[in-house]
């Protein structure tokens, strides 16, 4: 831990020497929560968001907030270890074109539903009305990759294996959920006059609540969609490289790891609810994956099990601009010249690209040494090819 600030209810313990305003504010905001427990823990790779700043780990007791869980459920990354040790460049190119028939990206969906069995089952007696009205349009969304800040990378590892790594989440299903129990919580504490000011954006739900209950059911679902949404990407990604080479290519198990959700854990001698949004868990026994820029090196990590983070770790490098400030301040040659000196068959095209440039995110290696107490290294994975949105 870089930092603690006591001036609040709880104390809020930093990872980062440094927060901007706007996410300080809200982790103020936690820390007064009437329902958090212990104190707030901030990730290295923290920025503000929507009522909880990414990077930001609250647990609480006795309600569970869809907001600090966001729009896109269940989000997170998967990789695999290859038995390759080498891809040229030639065939980098013709498999990222592959990769780009089979997965649709960015608003593409498929054209056809998906074999049914590729969904998480739904359970007849659940009351899942959200996840029963976007069934249908989740199958044809299950195994796309969307846009944003997800990317399939094909990287080398320290190592010395090829590796590939998909980061994508929950799509629609997962939006609709986050956005029909927020305004439900928003509806439901103004009726009780909750203490919990609405402009602070954490309308909760009471976990012994039929809303509350039908909540973790339909966020629980859209985590193991947006698994099984990885899954598929990474299947269909593998089936393309194989395709390339004569041997047989051998792959490790799957690597996954989620970073927007709540879940029951022990804390402290007491169960409470964990929310970690864009943060992954970190326990001893936990491999889970930090992923940089697509200029910047990915790690493969095993968890320390730090009790003051809640068992938590940052979930990626963290973004330093704003989407629209990356676009409207950045220059796009100087962007593309830096990836394309490091040999990184990029997604930088043009000026809107530029959300998602190597400059608009922290530096991936000062987030690693402000967590060396959360994580240890096990692979280090450097880019060689990217799809994106």
């Amino acid at each position: 831990m870089i930092k603690e600030i006591k001036t609040e209810k709880l104390p809020i313990k930093m990872w980062l020497d440094e927060v901007e305003s706007g996410a300080l504010e809200q982790a103020r905001n936690l820390a007064n929560y009437p329902y958090a427990v212990k104190h707030i823990a901030l990730m290295p790779d923290c920025h503000q968001g929507f009522g909880m700043p990414i990077g930001g780990v609250m647990a609480t007791r006795e309600v569970i907030v869809p907001n600090a869980v966001g729009v896109d459920i269940g989000c997170g990354m998967c990789a695999v270890q290859t038995s390759l040790t080498d891809i040229d460049r030639p065939d980098l190119l013709k498999i990222l074109s592959g990769i780009r028939s089979r997965i649709p990206v960015g608003f593409k969906h498929h054209k056809r539903p998906q074999d049914l069995r590729l969904m998480p089952p739904v359970e007849d007696e659940r009351n899942m009305p959200v996840v029963d009205r976007e069934y249908d349009s989740a199958t044809r969304q299950v195994g796309t990759l969307g846009g944003g800040n997800h990317f399939i990378e094909i990287q080398k590892g320290s190592d010395g294996n090829i590796w590939v790594m998909v980061h994508s989440g929950s799509r629609n299903i997962g939006k609709q959920v986050a956005d029909y129990y927020n305004r439900m919580a928003i509806r439901l504490n103004e009726k009780w006059k909750s203490p919990v000011p609405r402009g602070h954006q954490l309308a909760y739900l009471p976990l012994d609540s039929k809303e509350g209950q039908q909540y973790i059911l339909e966020m629980n679902y859209c985590i193991d969609f947006a698994l099984a949404s990885r899954k598929l990407m990474m299947d269909r990604a593998l089936q393309v490289i194989r395709s390339f080479f004569r041997d047989e290519v051998n792959m490790a198990p799957m690597i996954n790891i989620a970073h927007n959700y709540a879940a029951f854990e022990q804390h402290f001698g007491q169960q409470v609810v964990v929310h970690r949004k864009g943060a992954t868990k970190a326990s001893d026994e936990t491999v889970g994956i930090i992923p940089g820029s697509q200029g910047a090196k990915s790690y493969i990590v095993k968890g320390k099990g730090n009790k003051d983070s809640f068992e938590s770790c940052s979930h990626g490098a963290g973004r330093t601009m704003g989407r629209k400030e990356a676009i409207r301040s950045l220059d796009l040659a100087a962007e593309v010249k830096k990836l394309n000196d490091q040999g990184i068959l990029h997604a930088i095209r043009g000026r809107r690209d530029l959300e998602e440039a190597a400059s608009a995110y922290k530096d991936i290696t000062k987030v690693m040494q402000y967590q060396e107490d959360l994580v240890d290294v096990l692979c280090e994975l450097s880019p060689l090819a990217v799809v994106k949105g």
